[in-house]
């Protein structure tokens, strides 16, 4: 028998159980512990194996890095009427950027782990252990004493549209590269990271700084345009760059009230070093950009019931098409498209009619979701 007849018997044993000691894997393949362990380095040095454990690539978390809040929404029940008391209904339910993606990830099938900083009051609590109960891996995450939790509070109109929000989200302030470099190892073993834009500047360069130099997959998300002047300027390393178009229009330093002035200054932030950008335009639809150019799809009709958590919602799917190893970024914002619509159909941020099979009947072939419109390269 072979040498790498054996590495891959090896490489079988350990996907059926990733937790075989050497001496095991050495007596069932009848090789000496010296040969089980020369299999297993030139395993790992192919990236078939990701080191202690035998972490195997199909097996690893998406990483998730920024805001866990608390969300309070106050809705009007009528017309909004400024400098006067509103009627409202409220509630308070668990939010923030990344835990959002974090969860919508966790309902569609796929592990996720989240890096976030949660206070040491009632509401970091009960944000931990919600986010342990829907399977988020939360270990690694900062607990601050004497710090409240952060908080965003959205104010509705009677339509669920966002009028205006307020974030509390200093706390944020101490994900700092020192912090993200303590965690190298969790990162390491992560299959694609997603971090939002509460974090610091020189905590996103560092990441970009990262993977740029292990090519790990790094995905961006927007959440603001205030919090817009937390992307440096050197986007080398930055797979994909998800935001809006106020957050592009922050980005590029003027107004884009086209087709064609979205194209060009996705473009221009692309010439930046980002690989991919994602625009999303609410009920426009979503341009999504390549090398080759700039395609637009519209947006899926839907009854909207609330906005909030949409955004979070599609940049979930697109990250989980990423994560089945999918370059397809047409399919990718088809994918961010539906899981968007389920959850503007819902009163939570995170539709509880996600599953793992959501998304798997959406493929590039399915001409009932919406077509593209492609602008080339001049």
């Amino acid at each position: 028998m072979t040498d790498l007849s054996k590495k891959d018997q090896l490489y079988g044993l350990i996907r059926a159980n990733p937790f075989i000691s050497q001496q095991e894997l050495a007596v069932e393949l009848r090789l000496s512990r010296s040969a089980v362990a020369g299999h297993i380095a030139g395993l790992m040095r192919e990236r078939r194996l990701l080191g202690r454990a035998y972490v195997l690539p199909d097996s690893r978390p998406v990483m998730c890095i920024g805001a866990a809040n608390l969300d309070r929404k106050l809705r009007t029940l009528a017309a909004l009427q400024m400098g006067t008391s509103n009627p409202a209904s409220a509630e308070e339910v668990f939010g923030g950027v990344a835990r959002n993606i974090a969860e919508n990830l966790a309902r569609l099938g796929v592990p996720a782990a989240l890096l976030t900083v949660f206070g040491d009051d009632a509401a970091g609590a009960a944000l931990q252990a919600h986010a342990e109960a829907a399977g988020i891996d939360t270990r690694g995450s900062l607990r601050l004493a004497n710090t409240c939790s952060g908080t965003y509070t959205a104010v509705l109109d009677e339509r669920g549209e966002m009028v205006l929000a307020l974030a509390d989200m200093q706390l944020y302030d101490a994900l700092t590269a020192q912090f993200l470099a303590g965690r190298a190892p969790q990162r390491a073993a992560a299959a694609l990271t997603v971090a939002d834009l509460n974090l610091p500047l020189e905590a996103v360069a560092a990441l970009l700084a990262d993977a740029l130099r292990d090519s790990v997959p790094l995905v961006l998300v927007a959440v603001s345009q205030p919090k817009m002047r937390h992307l440096p300027l050197d986007l080398r390393g930055l797979h994909l760059l998800i935001l809006n178009r106020g957050e592009l229009e922050t980005r590029v330093g003027h107004a884009l009230p086209d087709q064609a002035a979205v194209r060009e200054a996705s473009l221009a932030v692309q010439a930046q070093g980002a690989q991919h950008l994602i625009v999303t335009c609410a009920g426009a639809g979503v341009y999504y950009s390549c090398a080759d150019g700039v395609a637009h799809l519209p947006a899926l009709e839907v009854q909207t019931v609330d906005v909030t958590g949409a955004g979070d919602a599609f940049a979930a799917a697109v990250c989980w098409s990423l994560y089945q190893s999918s370059g397809d970024l047409k399919l990718a914002c088809r994918r961010g498209l539906k899981v968007a619509a389920m959850t503007l159909e819902s009163d939570a941020t995170v539709s509880p009619l996600l599953a793992p099979d959501v998304l798997d009947e959406i493929h590039s072939f399915d001409l009932s979701q919406p077509i593209s419109t492609f602008f080339p390269l001049d």
